[in-house]
């Protein structure tokens, strides 16, 4: 059976995930675990690389109960990490340390070119020989599975089968995406996906892209729009899913009438209760 939660939602159905950004935080894991989400990513670009964090938030993402109904291996909720590293650095060990613990996919901000590309998919895979199947993108990850193969429930050589790339390896359940948020990446996203195979999802970064464009956090603007149109455009025509980070309630419809596969909501906690409750009070007061 699939593992991870996301790379099945891409396969079945009408192939959308669903996700959030949540900080790496134990209350955040235990209640935005409970959302019906396919995954999370736990977002350590933007915050502290805080490793003792991250696997701590990761055990409290387990929901036993679940597993057990489900009648797998599968945790219902699948935690993938965005590292801190842009593209431009060629960093690899961030992307390490995460899967060690057990992610199952990574997000890698800014990816620019090919050759960022290239390395932000090596750096998910293990070495192999050139001799052996899919050995492009080669790999570049070090050899330390004993906490991923446990937080996965497999044995080591088990996680070793299962932990490539998806699609590039079908049965892979580790799951590559890109930040496409500037105009560079935007306009060599064509030659990527030609080069460099194993990339499960293009990200669009809205606003690193506003930055550039001179229109901060302007999310209706044209040119914004037209270069999120391309990179959907070319997404669809090589059959990988274009996620969009900003889903809400009052574009849901629209982005996933568009073709958006990999819809990021943020994740907000309920105050509803808390509201009326004052709204109640408010009323015995007059």
């Amino acid at each position: 059976m699939r593992l991870n939660g996301i790379i099945r939602a891409l396969e079945s159905g009408p192939g959308i995930a669903f996700t959030s950004f949540v900080q790496a935080e134990i209350e955040n894991a235990v209640n935005f675990g409970q959302s019906s989400n396919d995954g999370l990513v736990f977002e350590l670009e933007h915050n502290p690389w805080d490793i003792t964090a991250l696997r701590n938030a990761m055990q409290f993402l387990l929901q036993r109960e679940q597993i057990v109904k489900m009648g797998s291996l599968a945790n219902p909720m699948t935690p993938m990490v965005r590292i801190p590293a842009s593209g431009s650095e060629m960093n690899q060990w961030f992307a390490k340390q995460a899967l060690d613990l057990g992610a199952y996919g990574i997000v890698w901000p800014r990816i620019s070119n090919s050759a960022e590309a290239y390395n932000a998919v090596a750096a998910c895979r293990y070495p192999r020989l050139p001799s052996r199947d899919h050995y492009e993108p080669g790999g570049l990850r070090g050899d330390a599975p004993m906490a991923a193969a446990r937080y996965w429930g497999l044995s080591q050589q088990e996680y070793y089968k299962r932990a490539d790339v998806w699609p590039l390896v079908p049965e892979g359940e580790i799951l590559v995406a890109l930040m496409i948020e500037d105009v560079q990446g935007v306009n060599n996203i064509e030659t990527m996906l030609k080069e460099v195979e194993g990339i499960g999802v293009l990200l669009i970064g809205e606003g690193d892209l506003t930055q550039e464009l001179g229109c901060p956090r302007d999310y209706e603007n044209p040119e914004l729009l037209r270069h999120m149109a391309h990179v959907l455009e070319v997404g669809k025509a090589f059959n990988v899913p274009v996620g969009h980070p900003h889903m809400t309630k009052q574009n849901a419809q629209s982005i996933i009438d568009q073709g958006f596969r990999f819809l990021m909501s943020y994740p907000r906690r309920d105050f509803s209760a808390l509201e009326a409750g004052r709204n109640a009070l408010k009323a015995k007061e007059q």
